[in-house]
């Protein structure tokens, strides 16, 4: 099963997204959005961005 993005609402009552692995450890969760349509949003942009994105090693 691949990974998943899960829109929920926060204790403040904005929208976020987590995203899980398959094995249901989030590896990534998302800043606050005020509407349920951004935080999807949001899950669409996270999706085209890491479409091919190379790894790239930086120094700290």
């Amino acid at each position: 099963m691949a990974g998943k993005f899960e829109v929920y609402t926060d204790k403040a009552n904005k929208f976020r997204f987590r995203l899980k692995a398959s094995n249901g450890q989030i590896v990534a969760s998302s800043e606050a959005y005020d509407t349920k349509a951004a935080a999807k949003n949001g899950c669409e942009a996270v999706q085209r961005a890491a479409d091919g994105a190379e790894i790239v090693e930086t120094e700290s």
